[in-house]
């Protein structure tokens, strides 16, 4: 058995056809047939059958499909480490749409302040695609919601950041003033949102999903903006009403220009994770991410808010990550 069999029977299983694998790999279809006869031989498997369309893998064949696609995983991970061992570490971040928003970016700087030989990827992403993210080698550390495991999965996760969020609406809403407030008083007016919304597993979710609860399952009116800052911008327009970060909206609370809503369940208390690979698979500079992110220098970085302007940015680059 080689490594260059296992890479293209990982192919193989995921594209379901021989032809579709030697296009990939720019090889010959006969080389990827020579490849699975060597690879049946040693394991004394067919690994798989011609089937209409394209083959059908064996009992046998799914086993090893699972153990290919993380052996070439590993391969690469290791052949990326030993890259960077002597040149710029790249360490890709994949982040939920509000951490990114509102403390993934300060933070990074920082850190490549303390690391300056470490180039960083941000991508944003759904928080049900964290998980998928790390398993697939997609991203060596996710940042925002706690990501759920896969069954079979390790991933360690550590929190950093603790949060409180507060029903605000602009002074001329109909619900300013009206004192206590059930959860389904919501129902009636439209609740302004990031582009990512209320993402499940949050305590944000939690919280809409008791305000549905009372209006009998009828959803809520949730109209999602491009970002939270939009929604902050809608909602002092008087759009709608916006379950905002308390440090976001504390000068607008202060001056008038929005008031608090004394909804029930509020203020919503939530906690942003780092989250890498567990069982000592995660990358050096991924563990080191995650440690610096519970110490008192990132904590001052948020107080402090972004780098000047006139000092070294390190290389963020921004992208839409979906698990689609």
């Amino acid at each position: 058995m080689t490594f260059t069999q296992l890479r293209t029977f990982a192919l193989v299983a995921e594209l379901g056809s021989l032809r579709a694998a030697a296009a990939a790999l720019g090889v010959s279809e006969p080389a990827v047939s020579a490849a699975m006869a060597a690879l049946r031989a040693d394991l004394g498997d067919p690994l798989f059958r011609r089937a209409a369309g394209g083959i059908e893998l064996t009992e046998g064949g799914r086993a090893l499909a699972a153990r290919a696609r993380e052996l070439v995983r590993m391969a690469d991970r290791t052949r990326r480490e030993v890259t960077q061992a002597a040149t710029t570490r790249r360490l890709r971040v994949l982040a939920t749409a509000a951490c990114a928003e509102h403390v993934a970016g300060t933070l990074l700087e920082a850190f490549t302040r303390r690391a300056p030989r470490t180039e960083l990827d941000l991508a944003v992403g759904p928080a049900a695609a964290t998980s998928a993210a790390l398993a697939e080698d997609a991203a060596d550390v996710v940042l925002g919601a706690r990501p759920v495991p896969a069954p079979g999965q390790a991933i360690a996760a550590v929190p950093f950041l603790r949060y409180q969020r507060l029903v605000v609406a602009a002074p001329g809403h109909p619900l300013a003033g009206r004192g206590r407030l059930s959860v389904a008083a919501l129902g009636r007016h439209p609740c302004l949102t990031g582009p990512a919304g209320w993402e499940p597993g949050t305590e944000e979710r939690r919280w809409a999903e008791r305000a549905e609860r009372g209006r009998a399952g009828r959803s809520l009116d949730v109209q999602r903006l491009p970002s939270e800052a939009a929604a902050l911008a809608a909602a002092r327009a008087g759009a709608g009403v916006l379950l905002a970060l308390g440090h976001a909206v504390r000068d607008d609370l202060r001056s008038g220009v929005l008031v608090r809503l004394a909804v029930e369940g509020t203020p919503v208390t939530g906690m942003w994770w780092s989250g890498v690979p567990g069982e000592g698979r995660a990358v050096p500079a991924a563990t080191a991410l995650q440690r610096f992110l519970t110490t008192p220098e990132a904590t001052s970085a948020l107080l402090a808010g972004r780098a000047p302007r006139d000092r070294a940015r390190p290389t963020v680059r921004v992208e839409l990550w979906s698990n689609s």
